[in-house]
């Protein structure tokens, strides 16, 4: 009987997720979108995601699946976390990944659907939503879709007001702390500029996301071929584009 109506739960939870954060930035990226997800949950989807990972855990357990990529509890769920491309490729490749998972490049597309289909069936446990929640923003992240051959621009040094860093890093971290802002000042700044993009976000499929996110990750290539190595200028180049990415993440997840 427990189990069952374990199952029933979890099956609840997996409704509330599709009003979860879908990001795959750093710490504080992940509870923004965590806290504006948390906010407008009704109650009852609140009572059951507090009953699962303690009241407001959707928000302070989001960089979980984070935390324990070295631990032996999960040994292959690194590369969950990222599915990365080639640059230059057709949209109708870069779409069907969707579909036919990539052999190499990470395993994102393949875990996140498993995870969900486990949600689905009310088979999953806090572990299993906990992914979900993480992974289904990575897929967001320009950095968790990027280079095959540099490693998500892990590979990618740059400079950062003189601090030796990588481009993966600049989008993780770098570019949302350069905004000064709390996570959830920085949730609530979201919601308010950016809430008459909702509908527009809404109508998009979850392959023209996809593009959008390749295309946008391409962009940041390009620029890295120009950009004259100011840290101010880079921020004044992507820190809207940055905040209007973050908003397509939780308004999708």
């Amino acid at each position: 009987m427990r189990q069952r109506v374990f199952g029933i739960l979890l099956t609840a939870l997996f409704a509330c997720v599709t009003a979860l954060p879908a990001f795959g930035w750093g710490q504080k990226g992940h509870r923004i979108i965590a806290q504006i997800a948390y906010d407008h949950l009704t109650c009852k989807a609140r009572k059951a995601v507090d009953k699962t990972l303690g009241r407001k855990g959707a928000i302070y357990w989001s960089n979980w699946p984070d935390e324990i990529k070295s631990d032996t509890i999960y040994p292959d769920s690194y590369d969950w976390h990222f599915q990365d491309f080639d640059g230059g490729l057709s949209d109708s490749v870069v779409a069907d990944a969707l579909v036919h998972y990539p052999s190499e490049g990470g395993n994102l597309f393949r875990a996140l659907d498993s995870l969900t289909a486990v949600l689905k069936a009310g088979k999953g446990d806090a572990h299993t939503l906990r992914f979900v929640i993480h992974l289904s923003g990575d897929r967001y992240c320009p950095m968790h879709t990027a280079h095959l051959d540099d490693k998500g621009g892990n590979l990618v040094k740059m400079k950062w007001f003189r601090e030796e860093t990588r481009l993966h890093t600049v989008w993780d971290t770098h570019l949302i702390e350069s905004q000064g802002y709390s996570y959830s000042e920085f949730a609530e700044k979201l919601e308010n500029e950016y809430k008459n993009h909702k509908r527009a976000i809404l109508a998009m499929s979850e392959e023209e996301l996809l593009l959008h996110n390749y295309h946008f990750t391409e962009a940041i290539y390009a620029y890295q071929q120009t950009w004259d190595g100011n840290t101010y200028h880079y921020i004044y180049r992507w820190h809207i584009p940055m905040e209007e990415q973050l908003y397509i993440a939780r308004v999708k997840e």
